[in-house]
Formats: C-alpha cells, structure tokens, sequence
C-alpha cells in the first residue's frame, strides 16, 4: 500500500520502491544502497532513495496519526462508519484533519456554551433555511440563560457558524483558495521603524505566497519574530464569502438570511485564522526545505574541496593586535611547533617575523603554506610573499570560516588538551589545506558559513540533512582506515560513534590494518555493519590489491573469476587497460551481480581509490586591493564563491566584505537558480557594478 502511495508522488518503478523499501527496513543505509545494491533497486541514485526515506518515513508517521484519530473516535463512542473508512482511506495529513475536526477534543467554544444552553435545535432549523417566521421559533428558546430572541439567534448562528468551519468541502474550498491567490504583507510597526532599519524592504511590502521567494519570505519571518513587522496570509474576504454561500446557502428566507450571517462570522473568526495557521506553516516548512537544500548543495561543495594531500604545512591563523599565530605540521598533519609572530600595526615587526617564518620553512621542509582568510589574511598573504621571495612554496588562502567553533569544541580539547584555541585554530586552517573534509567533519555543519537563514529554519531538519550530506559525501570519497580520525569514521556507512571509537582502540592496540576482513575482528561490528562499511574503507598498505578500492569484499569472487579467466594475477588487471578491456562482463552476470555491479567494477580497475576531488590550485586576488576603500566602479578583479543563494553567489574579493552577483547579473541567459552556472569554491572574474559605502555592501556582475 505504501509503495503504491510513494510511487504516485515520485513515479520510481513500485518493484524498484519496495526494494528500496526492503532494504531501508533491514538497517541498510542509502551510499550503500545506491552503491552496491544497484541491480536491487534499478540503479536508483543517492536523491532517489532519499527521496523513498522521505516519504516512507511521512505515510508512517500519517499512519500513526490515522491511529490515533480511530482511537479517540472509538473512545467517544463514534461509530459512523462513513467516516472510519473515509479516515482509513486518507493519505493527506490536511484532509484528515479536517475530517476530525468535528469530534477532535476541543477547550469550550462560543458553539459549545450555545450548545450546552439548549440552541443547537433552533441552529438545525435554521440551517434548514426554510422558515421565515424565525423570532417565533427563537422565542421558544428564551430562558434565564437566553435572555432574548437576539441572544437565541446569536447563539444558534454560532453554532452554524462552527458546522461550516469544520465542513471538510469548505475547508477545501478556502485552502484551494489560498492555494492560488494568497497574498503575504507586512506591515512595520511605527515604533520600530528605526530599530529595524536593516528590514526596510518589508515595512510595507505585499506579494502573491506563491510567489514569493523562499529567502524573502524568511527574511520577513526573522522581521516579524523580531517584533519589527506585522506579517499576514490572506484572500480578498468578499470572494471567499461568496464562495462560502454558494455552499451553505440554498434559500431565499429569513431563515437562509441568519445562515448567510453565520457564514460570514465563520469565514472571519474561524476559518480564515485556521486557514491562514496552515498557510503560515506549509509557506515557512517549503521556505525551510528551499533554503535547506542550498545549504545542503553548498555543504557538499565545500566538502568535496580539494585536498592538498601530504605535505609540511605552515598554517597561519592571522591578526593585527594580537599577532598571527603560526604552527608547523607534518605530511600527516600531527602538531610540530606553535609561534607567534607580530608583522603588522601596532607592533609591525617586519624583520623578526620574516626571520622566524623562514627559520621554521627550513627546520620543517615546509612544502606549502595556509593562511586563514579572516582579519589581516590579505596583508599576511603578502607579508609572507615577500619573506619567501622566489621559495618554490605554494601559498593558499583557506576558508576558515567554523575555526574558531572548532577551536572550542570538546573534539578539539580532546586532541589538543594543552594547546591554546588560537593555536587550535591555525592547526585547524593547516589540516584544512591538507584535506578539507577530514577538518570539516569535526565541525557543526551549520556553523560553517555557507548556508543562508540558517538559524531561521527548522533545526532539527537542517541537522539531519547536514549529516545525511556530510554522510554522502565521507562515503563518495571513501576513508583510511589506517588514517581516518573517529570523527570521519563516524559517517561512513554502518559504523557511527561507538564502533568509530572501537575502531580507534583496535588500530591503537593492534597497529595498522593490513585486511578489510580485521574489521570481523573489531568488537561490536557484526555482519551486517561490516557489509554496510567495508566497501568505503580503504586499506592502502593491504595484503589484498582489492582493500584499496571501491570494490565491496562481497564482489571480489568476481574479480578473481576474471583474473583466472584471463591467466594473470589480480595485481595485474588494475590499472591494465589493454587486459581487462578485453573482459567480456555479460559473462559474469549472475543471479546476484548484474551489469551495473560489473561495470562499476571495471571503473575501480582503471582508478582503484580514485579521489573524486581533485586537486588544490593556487589562487591570488587582485594587487593593491586590500579593503573597500581600494575598489572602484568598473573594476574587473578575481573573485573566489563563498556562498550560493537563490537570489545570488557572494564572492571573497580579498577584503573583509564580499562581494554579491545578483543572478541577474551572473550570465546573460535567463538562469533560475546561480547553482545552474556557479559552484561553490570557483574562480571567477567580476566587475565592480557599485559600492554602498554606508552598508559596505558591493554589487558585482559577471557580465562582459
């Protein structure tokens, strides 16, 4: 049933769904399942069974509310079986509310207290809407507790007015209105017009909900938490009473004059309010996943950051006052030496600086140097050009944007328990040179900077698909296992904290792996945990030629059936193009390994390992532009993306500000998103468009 549901919303093949299904029941984690099982699921990718998670997990969870509802239905005693079957057959969260709306246990109600003094009657002849002689039925109604004919009517009109709020065909009727023509205001809040300057835009703003953009709407959102902004969802009322009347009212009397009345108290006190909840909260959970999935894709972007790989690193965590902090690394990244160094105002100890940073390249063969790009990174980039002179030493500018989380994180105090966070920090820029995801990782995703609102969307949301991408991506590129931290061992596929940690001790105890089958040998890793992460988990110094590849263990018989065919050792069809492309695979497709598994298995022959990532390239900015004040109108200079959003990519331009090209600025072609034409982390030349002194806000185009 549920897969037949899933495949009306996603139209993926139901055998490929209940496979996947299957597999995500049984423990399976998705890199492995879009990985290895691809003859299972019809080579679904990563995005698709995700997407089959998703929804499974949100009919479940319908399920269990469907429960719920039956139940309290069952204890009230309801037994109109019209309305069970309708529950049971409801697959849309909003739909079943509305259906049990009417019985959902609710605080007392201006239809409840009329109900309780004796109107509901006169509110059933009423709605008949046949009567015209209506103050003669109400008199029959007046009591010590209905004073009056007025106050009958009043109450009886409340009660229609509570039927038509809980009618599941009107609901539908105003939410399909919404649908179309909501329209989404703000208002400022007079006194606060100065406070929220920075909101402008917004103090007297209306667009059509459909309309409007996920950044914008969150943006008014923040405004309005922050008491600056009246904000509302509505509909033009005369319409939507309309609307409502064609429904309800069906005659000509005075009895249809009193439920015209009810329907416009309804449509004003009840169901507009209701309607508008929901809007707010289906607006503000489509805004989240919008602006959660750039943060998602520029996450992933910034993970798969080439690594400069093993070499003596110089890191620099710079600063003016307070000196730039300066340690020393080996190709493994291990912590040698820590100083500091004062090359700029106050101080300005040019000479002494210069001679230690070149005493330190020669006592440590440093190969390259990291420089953080926050405060004083440019003058310290040039600062140390001009102390290496024509030293064949490669300088990089390196994000250090989270660092400083790291530095004070539990993670950080555990590796360096004796080291100062600023030291901590520059070692954190050095390791991130070297290999951007294995730092990274150790980092609260949403502290990395590369997101938009982040603080704005639902965290718990936002976390789980953080973890899912940073999972994706430790899994794409795969992990040491003789190197790997337990921190990167954590997201690859079936370990997660407690067998990363016994992994730790095992390698501590026992030396470097030399087998991916030791991993059997690791307490608490089942058969089960070994199938999900084997395949990920590179041995380079293995006594097998498979253990350093994307190959999973469950597949090496093939490999072996192939090198015997062919009469050489399994060393020699890696990396053999002229052998293993004679290799015919329809002759290795079995009940359990189809061409997909084949295929990718002759990628591994060619790349054993390959690191999709790349290589780090040097990148310089501009000369002579070292802040806002050196920029003018019309200058073209190179540019590094940052960050990515819907409405633009901001580019470090080598000063403290970056700079924004608004995507109708990034190419001449009708774009739709920057992520069409930009990835995060690309070089790029700009224009200087306009400069905002005040706002230290620079507008940059891409446009020739």
């Amino acid at each position: 049933m549920l897969e037949r549901l899933i495949y009306k919303k996603l139209q993926i093949p139901i055998k490929n769904i209940s496979a996947t299904v299957e597999l995500l029941e049984n423990g399976a984690t998705i890199p492995f399942i879009s990985r290895y099982r691809k003859e299972t699921t019809g080579s679904l990718d990563e995005i698709q069974v995700t997407a089959i998670q998703t929804e499974l997990k949100y009919f479940k969870e319908l399920e269990k509310r469907k429960a719920t509802i039956l139940k309290s239905l069952e204890e009230q005693e309801i037994k109109d079986k019209d309305l069970i079957q309708k529950i049971r057959d409801c697959w849309e969260s909003s739909i079943l509310e509305d259906l049990y709306l009417p019985y959902k246990p609710k605080r007392k109600t201006r239809a409840t207290k009329a109900k309780e003094r004796g109107l509901e009657p006169l509110a059933k002849i009423l709605m008949s809407q046949r009567e015209n002689q209506i103050e003669d039925r109400a008199r029959y109604y007046i009591n010590d507790e209905v004073p009056s004919i007025d106050d009958a009517l009043s109450g009886a009109r409340d009660i229609i007015a509570e039927w038509v709020n809980e009618n599941t065909i009107a609901r539908s009727a105003i939410r399909r209105s919404f649908e179309k023509y909501a329209i989404l205001s703000s208002k400022v809040i007079e006194k606060k017009k100065e406070e929220g300057a920075i909101y402008r835009d917004y103090f007297d703003f209306s667009e059509s909900l459909q309309k409007c953009p996920s950044h914008r709407l969150l943006a008014i959102r923040r405004a309005e938490q922050e008491g600056i902004v009246r904000v509302s969802i509505s509909i033009d009322e005369e319409r939507a009473v309309e609307r409502l009347e064609r429904i309800f009212v069906k005659n000509n009397t005075a009895a249809a004059d009193q439920v015209y009345e009810a329907v416009k108290d309804s449509y004003k006190r009840l169901l507009s309010p209701s309607i508008e909840t929901e809007f707010r909260k289906s607006s503000k959970e489509i805004a989240d996943q919008e602006a959660i999935a750039v943060f998602s894709e520029n996450l992933r972007q910034l993970l798969l950051a080439a690594p400069l790989g093993q070499k003596a690193i110089l890191a620099i965590d710079p600063g003016f006052r307070t000196g730039c902090k300066v340690v020393c690394l080996d190709p493994q990244g291990n912590f040698k030496k820590y100083v500091t160094i004062f090359p700029h105002l106050p101080q300005q100890q040019i000479g002494k600086s210069a001679d230690t940073i070149l005493d330190l390249v020669r006592e440590f063969n440093i190969e390259a140097i990291a420089i953080g790009n926050g405060t004083a990174g440019r003058e310290t980039q040039r600062f140390i050009e001009l102390t290496l002179g024509k030293k064949d030493i490669d300088i990089f500018m390196v994000n250090e944007a989270g660092a400083s989380i790291y530095s004070a994180s539990k993670i950080a105090r555990d590796e360096f328990p004796d080291l100062d966070l600023t030291v901590r920090g520059a070692i954190s820029i050095g390791r991130r040179l070297m290999d951007p995801l294995a730092e990274l990782v150790k980092i609260d995703a949403k502290s990395i900077g590369v997101g938009q609102y982040q603080h704005d969307v639902d965290q718990t949301q936002l976390k789980d698909n953080l973890d899912q991408v940073v999972s994706s991506v430790v899994n794409t590129v795969g992990v040491n296992l003789n190197t790997a931290s337990e921190y990167l061992l954590q997201y690859v596929s079936g370990i997660g904290p407690k067998l990363a940690s016994n992994i730790i001790d095992f390698r501590t105890q026992n030396g470097a792996f030399t087998n991916r089958k030791d991993l059997k040998k690791i307490s608490g890793l089942g058969a089960k945990a070994f199938e999900q992460s084997a395949g990920f988990l590179r041995i380079a110094e293995s006594n097998h030629p498979l253990d350093n590849s994307a190959v999973h263990p469950e597949s090496y018989f093939v490999v072996e059936q192939m090198a015997k065919d062919l009469s050489v050792p399994i060393e020699q069809l890696i990396q053999n193009k002229p052998i293993y492309s004679s290799i015919h695979l329809e002759k290795y497709i079995s009940d359990t390994v189809g061409l997909p598994t084949l295929k990718d298995i002759l990628k591994e022959l060619e790349k054993p390992g390959l690191d999709p990532r790349g290589e780090a390239e040097v990148f310089s900015f501009a000369e002579g532009i070292m802040d806002i004040n050196d920029l003018r109108t019309g200058m073209k200079i190179p540019g590094i993306v940052t960050n990515l959003t819907k409405f633009g990519a901001f580019v470090d331009i080598g000063i403290k500000e970056n700079g924004l090209v608004h995507i109708s600025q990034i190419t001449n072609k009708f774009i739709k998103d920057p992520a069409e034409v930009l990835k995060l982390d690309q070089k790029i030349m700009v224009k200087i468009l306009d400069i905002d002194m005040p706002r230290k806000r620079i507008q940059l185009t891409m446009k020739e």
